[in-house]
């Protein structure tokens, strides 16, 4: 029955981390698409989201089994409840991805910005880095990576800033980037919420080795979107 569960256990981390994977394309992708006005990449990251989304509920799924089923000791149970909650917040970080893909269909055809995009290619390279991390750090279980993770400044903050300042004098200057520039914000404010989810994960990693639930990088969440 041991060696059962154990085999269980191991199936639901990689499943966990086959997610992860899958969050990370769909974060790549989606800003691909917006930046590169790429209209049928973006129907393609809203229509795999249901992957994303149905794993999520798998996981959910067979964790709840196994604490039902097998009463797993502290430790065995730690990890569980880290991929049911650490696998909520790559389903949300999915669904921001979505936002972007959505953001790329609506703004076809509308005034761009190549300045701002450049930026915001640079805040999604970011992120997408902070993702492999931190999805690193839990293939690991290496809990100073992942505070190091939350703690560490990524720039991220400081490009939403500088896309902000950017679409407030472009929409100033010229009123034909008005619609386009608003996107850019939302595209900015999804990518920065996606970060903060970085940090959630983060926080469940803390928590499966130490068994304490922390809060990393409180102001960074504070002053998301």
């Amino acid at each position: 029955m041991r060696r059962l569960f154990s085999d269980e256990l191991n199936d639901l981390h990689a499943r966990f981390s086959e997610m992860g994977m899958m969050v990370n394309e769909a974060i790549f992708d989606s800003v691909k698409a917006f930046v590169n006005h790429d209209k049928a990449l973006a129907h393609s990251v809203i229509d795999n989201d249901y992957h994303i989304n149905r794993r999520e509920v798998d996981l959910e799924k067979r964790s709840f089994e196994m604490i039902a089923l097998q009463q797993p000791v502290t430790s065995d149970l730690r990890m569980i409840v880290t991929v049911m909650k650490a696998s909520s917040d790559l389903e949300r970080m999915g669904d921001h991805a979505v936002s972007i893909a959505k953001s790329t269909i609506r703004v076809k055809g509308e005034t761009r910005v190549p300045e701002i995009e450049k930026v915001i290619a640079q805040m999604a390279a970011a992120v997408k880095e902070m993702v492999e991390q931190v999805l690193d750090a839990y293939v690991k279980e290496d809990a100073e990576a992942a505070r190091q993770i939350a703690e560490e400044d990524h720039g991220i903050n400081d490009f939403s800033s500088q896309i902000y300042s950017l679409c407030i004098d472009e929409m100033t200057r010229d009123a034909d980037t008005i619609v386009g520039s608003m996107d850019y914000m939302l595209v900015s404010s999804y990518l920065e919420r996606i970060g903060d989810y970085v940090t959630n994960i983060c926080e469940w990693i803390l928590y499966l080795k130490t068994g304490k639930l922390l809060e990393l990088n409180s102001n960074a969440k504070e002053d998301g979107f």
